[in-house]
């Protein structure tokens, strides 16, 4: 017993010396906590860069939660028959796997967003930065928030709601029930909104401006978020600004193509109000980084986007091909000097004849000094060969080639993954015009100014001026922006689901039938459909032929539903009409108009 109190003694002895000692206490910078980290503006500089890096997740833009709205529209169609044919049909079940993947990187962003907004508080003194720092930093956290919150909205419909960090801190919180589109949408005006006031302009945030968010990109997106709920009065005001300068200075490219290139010339222009930024090609590491928890110090930093529509005869995956109908769009009017639209030879692979004297799209210089148009992938399109290589399948179909290496010259295979560099292209000013122009249709009809606005994107193109005298009604002009200024402008690209949404296109039976229509492709290897389809010819099929009422969002998955019994399916989960709640708040749907 002796033995043993001594030993106790001793240390408690030790103790007590230990205690009046000042110990060096080391933190791990590996495991720091939240308490401990994002308290400086370092600190904070760097979770800024994880809320943007998780913007390029794949089930955020860099595949999937890119190409669900891509499958979502009408300008293209799944010639796999495989890879996204339950979105593309639009009527995928709560199972499938890959309609999960935007909810959850979108709301690990989301996550990061609020952690900044949490520690950066409601003034610049809480951490002692200077009032410069403070909106910098504030200004960020709430676009990409909102921007999060935007593409999640317009995707499922009603999701949960979390503005503050401490709501992940139990489960009864983290739990949360669906709020409401419009409840999502407020906090989407309501973060955009102080976002825009708060945020350096392009001009004024110098090299900050080069891949950030700016006054101009929130200004964009919010009257984006506007325009979804038809206040289209204050979305032109906003819009007007951006064209005004107000936001920093903007301006269509001289060449169209400029916004689809690779490289610190083209990327982040003068066009650019917001792009996800990704590494160039040869400066990227080996490492895919598919998910939020798929850590690498040697990411390779690119997107998938091309893998899914590069043809197989390069190496892609030829997922999706551009619909015949754009197609034809495009082919259906020249420019003023003859010649075809430039954007489609940047929008799809084909091959056609014209862009053998094209000079606008020399993008193909060789060592020897040649310059040949008809190239995709740097192998020379012939008509002899066109047909093998321009051909995304056995099922056939047209390679799109926005956002992809097609047309630059760079590589002559691709390597799928997450490897393409070109950076995605989410808002250009040409939005801004043509948007412009829809606010004044819609709140009074048409007139020069909207027609003015449309001409100069038309005439970027090459494409002569629309006449007012031509547009004497607002249904007419709407045509003209939605099926045919829009499409050539954007096509293939990611927000014409949404778009087709927001006009409430799936709730009118004149406007299902149309879809129909551009959605037809002919069933065998063929690319040269004409309009219109005769939809009772077997030959043909289209995507919108399997549309089920409330499929125009995507289904919660079940195992979301499964885990949260707070959350309650959407309009996908339940096939609920959506048309009489869209026609109540915002009125009847335009009708198709010939032009």
């Amino acid at each position: 017993m002796k033995t043993i109190q001594k030993v106790l003694a001793a240390f408690a002895l030790t103790g007590a010396f230990v205690s009046c000692n000042n110990m060096l206490d080391v933190q791990n910078p590996n495991n720091q906590t939240t308490e401990e980290f994002g308290n400086t503006e370092a600190d904070l500089e760097e979770a800024l860069i994880a809320c943007y890096n998780h913007t390029r997740m794949e089930g955020t833009t860099s595949r999937v939660g890119y190409m669900l709205d891509v499958v979502r529209g009408d300008e293209v169609w799944n010639a796999s028959q495989v890879w996204y044919l339950p979105f593309d049909n639009l009527n995928a079940p709560n199972t499938d796997e890959i309609g999960q993947w935007s909810w959850r990187d979108w709301f690990y962003t989301i996550n990061r967003c609020n952690f900044v907004l949490s520690k950066v508080g409601d003034n610049a003194s809480v951490l002692g930065l200077t009032d410069a720092a403070y909106k910098r930093i504030k200004g960020q956290a709430l676009f990409l928030r909102a921007f999060s919150y935007y593409e999640l909205a317009t995707y499922y419909q009603t999701v949960p709601l979390f503005t503050d960090y401490s709501q992940y801190a139990t489960l009864e919180t983290i739990f949360a029930e669906n709020a409401s589109q419009d409840a999502i949408f407020d906090q989407v005006e309501a973060d955009l909104k102080e976002a825009m006031e708060i945020l350096p302009s392009r001009d004024s945030g110098g090299e900050f401006a080069r891949g950030r968010a700016t006054s101009g990109a929130a200004a964009g997106y919010y009257a984006r978020a506007l325009m979804f709920r038809h206040k289209y009065s204050e979305a032109l005001t906003v819009l007007k600004d951006i064209i005004a300068g107000t936001y920093g200075h903007y301006e269509l490219m001289a060449d169209y193509g400029d916004n689809f290139r690779e490289g610190t010339a083209y990327e982040n222009n003068a066009e650019s109000l917001y792009e996800v930024q990704y590494l160039d090609y040869g400066s990227q590491g080996t490492d895919d980084e598919w998910t939020p928890v798929n850590v690498s110090s040697n990411a390779t930093n690119g997107h998938a986007v091309e893998s899914n529509f590069a043809p197989a005869y390069f190496g892609g995956w030829a997922d999706l091909s551009m619909a015949p109908w754009l197609y034809n769009l495009f082919k259906s009017e020249t420019c003023t000097d003859g010649t075809l639209d430039p954007r489609l030879y940047w929008t799809s692979s084909a091959y056609e004849p014209d862009y053998n004297f094209y000079k606008g799209a020399r993008t193909a210089a060789y060592p020897n000094g040649d310059v040949r148009e008809n190239v995709v992938y740097m192998k020379e399109i012939t008509e002899e060969n066109a047909d093998a290589i321009c051909t995304n399948t056995a099922n056939g179909g047209i390679p799109v080639a926005k956002h992809t290496y097609a047309r630059l010259n760079t590589i002559s295979s691709v390597v799928t993954g997450l490897h393409c560099g070109v950076n995605l292209r989410m808002m250009r000013y040409s939005d801004v015009l043509l948007r412009a122009a829809e606010c004044i249709n819609e709140v009074s009809g048409p007139n020069a100014e909207a027609i003015g606005y449309i001409n100069q994107v038309r005439n970027r193109a090459g494409l002569a001026s629309l006449n007012l005298a031509d547009f004497n009604t607002a249904d007419k002009l709407f045509e003209q922006i939605a099926n045919v200024e829009r499409p050539k402008e954007f096509g293939c690209e990611n927000g014409r689901g949404i778009d087709l949404i927001r006009w409430g296109f799936f709730y009118d039976e004149g406007r299902l039938a149309q879809l129909r229509q551009h959605g037809s492709f002919l069933k065998v290897p063929r690319v040269d459909t004409t309009y219109p389809v005769d939809e009772s010819d077997p030959s043909y099929d289209s995507s919108f032929n399997y549309f089920r009422p409330g499929h125009e969002y995507f289904p919660i998955h079940q195992g979301t539903l499964n885990a949260n019994p707070h959350l309650t399916g959407n309009s996908a989960n339940t096939n609920t009409d959506n048309g009489p709640a869209w026609k109540e708040k915002y009125g009847s749907v335009h009708p198709v108009v010939e032009l």
